[in-house]
């Protein structure tokens, strides 16, 4: 039965290597090759990297992207998530639904939808100047707020769905407990709601911070050229200056943050839960 299973098995096991291990093995391959004709193994593209003040303040800006746009997801996300799993009853699946619909539309019209509204004379600025909030132009659009601001759009779905999914496994009983022995709300959130829902919130975080580190497309149309980021070189790299090599070593070492980060955020996740 054993040895069913397994070659049940080989024919994923075949796509998952032709079509993700090879390339990622061609790639790495190529990271290490030189740009001129039979310059063979090198750790040229590699010591470029890190030679050059701009890409080491680049990827520090991505970093610190991803950041902010983390800690906006979550604090949107948790009081969201939270009222969902112990507030709301017969709305919750439509509350849900709204949360999933972005998902539904193309990641280019969802960007362009954005740039429309937060451009100068925009949906955005004639709202707060018919209310008498603002009395000029915003200047938001191909600022970092803009890419925030689109990124969050775009992932804020993903720790509001794993920090709900986590606050409605919580037993309403230990609240109630919490509370008839005389703790207040903000003792029972502190020492109850948030510890059991930290797994929760480390999933969300790593599906948040995980994916704006290599994303690129947002800073690019909504950040301009105060977007740049590492993803936006990489994609510069491939698609238009054609240094492949250089590329695929940037690519490496953008996945070995990511791999940093997976190991960081689950181990954090793997730590609360046993507490």
């Amino acid at each position: 039965m054993g040895e069913k299973r397994r070659w049940l098995a080989l024919p994923g096991l075949s796509v998952i290597v032709v079509f993700a291990v090879a390339p990622l093995f061609a790639m790495l391959y190529f990271s290490f090759q030189g740009d001129s004709p039979g310059a063979g193994f090198t750790l040229d593209n590699y010591t470029r990297f890190f030679e050059k003040q701009f890409y080491l303040s680049l990827t520090w800006s991505t970093i610190k992207n991803s950041i902010y746009v983390t800690l906006v997801s979550l604090a949107v996300s948790y009081p969201l998530a939270y009222v969902m799993a112990k507030k709301l009853k017969g709305a919750r699946n439509i509350v849900l639904v709204l949360i999933i619909i972005p998902f539904f539309t193309n990641q280019l019209v969802r960007v362009y939808s954005w740039l429309i509204f937060l451009q100068d004379g925009g949906i955005f600025e004639s709202a707060l100047a018919s209310v008498g909030i603002v009395n000029g132009p915003l200047g938001l659009l191909y600022t970092r707020a803009a890419v925030v601001i689109g990124l969050v759009h775009a992932f804020f779905p993903y720790m509001a769905i794993t920090i709900y999914l986590a606050l409605e496994k919580l037993d309403n009983a230990l609240l109630e407990a919490s509370a008839s022995l005389g703790a207040s709300k903000f003792v029972t959130f502190r020492r109850i709601t948030l510890p059991l829902s930290r797994p929760g919130v480390a999933a969300g975080v790593l599906l948040v911070f995980v994916p704006c580190l290599g994303t690129f497309v947002e800073p690019r149309i909504l950040g301009g050229v105060n977007g740049m980021v590492i993803g936006t070189v990489i994609e510069d790299q491939f698609f238009r200056i054609y240094g492949w090599n250089f590329g695929a070593a940037i690519a490496f070492i953008l996945l070995a943050m990511v791999l940093v980060s997976v190991s960081a955020f689950s181990r954090l996740g793997r730590g609360e839960s046993r507490e």
